[in-house]
C-alpha cells in the first residue's frame, strides 16, 4: 500500500536525507520525497500499521533533520 504525506522540510539536502531515513525504517518498503511538492509517498510492508510506522519514520526523521514535519493522519 502507498500513501502520500504533507511534508516541511527546508532543503533539497534534506529532503535526500529524510528519504533515506525513511527507507530504514521497519515496515516501510520504499519512500521518496519531492521536496518541490514537499511530498513523501511511502509504500508500506503488507498488513502495516500506517500511523505506528509513520510514527517511526517521524522520528527517524527528526534525527538527520530536527526541525521536518510531516502530516500523519490521527
Amino acid at each position: 500500500m502507498k500513501k502520500t504525506y504533507n511534508i516541511d522540510v527546508d532543503c533539497a539536502n534534506c529532503a535526500n536525507k529524510m528519504e533515506e531515513a525513511a527507507k530504514k525504517t521497519d515496515g516501510v518498503v520504499n519512500a521518496t520525497v519531492n521536496f518541490m511538492l514537499l511530498k513523501m509517498t511511502v509504500e508500506f510492508a503488507d498488513d502495516a500499521d500506517t500511523k505506528k510506522i509513520m510514527k517511526e519514520v517521524l522520528k527517524n526523521c527528526k534525527k538527520v533533520e530536527s526541525d521536518c514535519e510531516i502530516e500523519i493522519d490521527e
